[in-house]
């Protein structure tokens, strides 16, 4: 369905029955990131799945203001408000996490449980704020200027996702299928609204998240395992867990584990 907020389309899914779960998904996803688990989750749980902004079949604006991470989280509350939803469980995937971390530290009454895959706080100090925009920049500048076919074999073969090339030809196939059917002017905007340079960092905010969280990592994504220890010391209520063999993309390269513990600690 598509739901307007603020003038613009976004594209929503809804699956399942049960108490909401509003899930986000990474750059350069869409809301089929998550439409494979309707039958796992959507036993338990109700699932509301938006292409966030920029992304998918939701809009794409040339104004930049529309992507901030504060601004995007604003749109998610408006979006449950307009579906008559008081409060949800949370999960969001990397730039998704890094987008429900901001909506759980900014609308902490709405979120009952916190869900974190692959996710950080964003960046600590000012220094790298400013080295990571640059670099966020100049990405999207390649988006611009060389098309979203380009930048897809680019981003396919950076070191983050390198575990992923173990994977079955169709699965990645697939991943790079919906990948191309994106917007490079959404893709770009994201990169300089709601970049990890461009979000204010939440690490000092970190204790002000009521709910319980879980933090979930792959064993092979050394990175993101350390802000995720880094994280649990200045969570009041957060659990983490490694899951073997894999990388950033847990939900890709284990799915049926994710799964499996995703259910377990929206049900306990």
């Amino acid at each position: 369905m598509l739901i307007k907020i603020k003038g613009l389309n976004y594209h929503v899914e809804v699956c399942g029955e049960g108490f909401p779960l509003l899930l986000l998904h990474g750059f350069t996803g869409d809301s089929s990131t998550w439409t494979p688990f309707c039958p796992v989750w959507g036993t338990h749980s109700k699932l509301i799945i938006p292409d966030i902004i920029g992304h998918g079949e939701t809009d794409s604006p040339g104004d930049i203001n529309y992507y901030q991470m504060e601004s995007a989280a604003q749109d998610l509350i408006f979006l449950l408000d307009q579906l008559g939803i008081e409060k949800i469980d949370l999960l969001g995937y990397s730039m998704g996490g890094r987008l429900a971390l901001t909506l759980a530290i900014l609308y902490p009454e709405r979120v009952r449980k916190l869900i974190l895959e692959s996710a950080s706080p964003g960046l600590k100090t000012n220094e790298e704020r400013v080295l990571r925009r640059m670099k966020d920049e100049e990405l999207a500048n390649f988006i611009n200027d060389q098309g979203i076919e380009s930048f897809v074999d680019y981003w396919e073969a950076i070191p983050l996702f390198s575990t992923m090339n173990i994977l079955p030809n169709s699965i990645k196939e697939s991943i790079r299928e919906q990948r191309l059917s994106n917007n490079a002017k959404g893709l770009a905007n994201s990169l300089l609204g709601m970049g990890t340079g461009s979000q204010a960092s939440w690490w000092s905010k970190l204790d002000l998240v009521s709910c319980e969280v879980l933090l979930l990592t792959g064993e092979k994504d050394e990175k993101f395992c350390k802000l995720a220890e880094k994280m649990l010391k200045d969570m009041r209520k957060a659990s983490w867990i490694v899951i073997n063999d894999c990388g950033h993309a847990i939900h890709v390269e284990q799915k049926e584990k994710f799964g499996t513990i995703v259910s377990d600690f929206l049900s306990k």
